[in-house]
């Protein structure tokens, strides 16, 4: 039987451990010990923090692992290509892990290969920068977290950005933030899977949110209402900010901004989406298997070939507030037929203070694309 490590246990790893048992895989879960779902789910345990590397890489070795790997989480890419890499299974590089996990560092390679983002400096609590020379809005956040946490947005040089700074320091685990000019247009994530060097765009997912200050995810749906055209362009784009960041095996999730037809990416992580879009709505839309193709690269095996299809239109909707629930009981007395999962817990919006404060959702799955767009949150326009 094949063993595969599995790093993390929280929800978001949930799908990547049923789906490798489902396939008859032993799975190795690691996890700083707090009661996640993960931690039952699993064939075996080890209450061992994800950023503990090397203790990870011993345990590892004792096992006898044919593979490890992780969806949905930023730190845990660091781990996963550090075991890999020094037990000889696939994996993207150290190095690529380093760029990948670090907003500065990725904007630094994407201006070196050409692919088209934000221009941004570099704040510490030691260092704050000058930006009198940059260009409003800016976006302020750390730069190594994601799910919007200690992102602020600074719209003119009358608004203090020390505490915008000193709040995405406080969120950063090198306690460093990025200052990055604002990216104006509707926002989209890209889901690719590469093998080998080659890449393949499977999805790109409409993303909703709160908007300014602090652009909390309310919602996401695929695949996005977008020419083909523009499909091909933002292909190329995506592919080449792979390139740069020298990811060649397994899960990508790109975010861009598009605004009058120009696309700029606002940053790659090597792993799939969280919020449920590369487990969950990457299959509904699409048929593809996601999470296996993940699995199956971690274990040295080419993934199952992509095939695109007519698609079904597949979202998910975070409630938080009463419109929210509103809506989904609507959708439970009219529309039930299309209503894959949900959570009914809610909170109200005022205590939402980033992505992972969220409670209750929905996801939804049809062939009717108008049905599923007037199920989804109001969309929040910046231009």
């Amino acid at each position: 039987m094949k063993k595969l490590a599995i790093i993390g246990a929280s929800y978001l790893q949930l799908p990547l451990i049923k789906k490798a048992k489902e396939m008859g895989i032993e799975t190795h879960v690691f996890a700083w010990e707090c009661g996640d779902v993960g931690e039952k789910e699993a064939d075996h345990f080890y209450p061992i923090s994800i950023v503990e590397k090397d203790n990870i890489l011993d345990e590892c070795k004792k096992i006898g692992i044919d593979g490890i790997c992780s969806i949905a989480s930023d730190l845990a890419v660091l781990t996963v290509c550090y075991v890999a890499e020094k037990m000889g299974l696939v994996s993207n590089g150290i190095g690529s892990s380093l760029i990948s996990v670090n907003k500065y560092e990725m904007k630094k390679a994407f201006v070196k290969n050409d692919v088209p983002a934000a221009r941004c400096k570099l704040a510490s609590k030691d260092d704050y920068p000058d930006v009198s020379d940059m260009k409003y809005p800016l976006i302020v956040k750390p730069t190594d977290r994601s799910g919007s946490r200690g992102v602020t947005r600074i719209d003119s040089p009358g608004e203090d950005i020390i505490p915008a700074i000193d709040r995405a320091i406080e969120q950063s685990l090198e306690k460093k933030a990025l200052v990055e000019e604002y990216v104006f247009g509707d926002e989209y994530s890209v889901e690719c899977v590469s093998y080998e060097g080659k890449h393949t765009l499977l999805s790109i997912t409409k993303k909703y949110t709160t908007g300014n200050p602090h652009y909390i995810e309310t919602g996401h749906m695929e695949p996005a209402d977008l020419s083909d055209e523009m499909y091909e362009k933002i292909g190329r784009i995506v592919m080449n900010g792979l390139d740069a960041l020298k990811i060649r095996y397994g899960a990508s999730h790109s975010e861009l901004k598009i605004h009058d037809g120009d696309v700029r990416i606002i940053e790659i992580g090597a792993r799939m989406g969280g919020d449920m879009i590369g487990s969950t709505l990457v299959k509904l839309s699409t048929g593809y298997d996601f999470v296996k193709a993940v699995i199956d690269i971690s274990l040295g095996s080419k993934p199952d070939e992509f095939v695109k299809g007519k698609p079904r239109f597949a979202a998910i909707r975070y409630i938080l507030d009463e419109e929210g629930k509103a809506c989904l009981e609507a959708i439970k007395d009219q529309h039930k037929d299309i209503l894959f999962e949900c959570d009914d817990e809610s909170v109200d919006a005022a205590s939402v203070f980033d992505s992972s404060s969220r409670k209750g959702y929905y996801i939804i799955v049809s062939d009717d694309k108008n049905l599923v767009l007037n199920l989804m949150p109001a969309e929040s326009k910046d231009y």
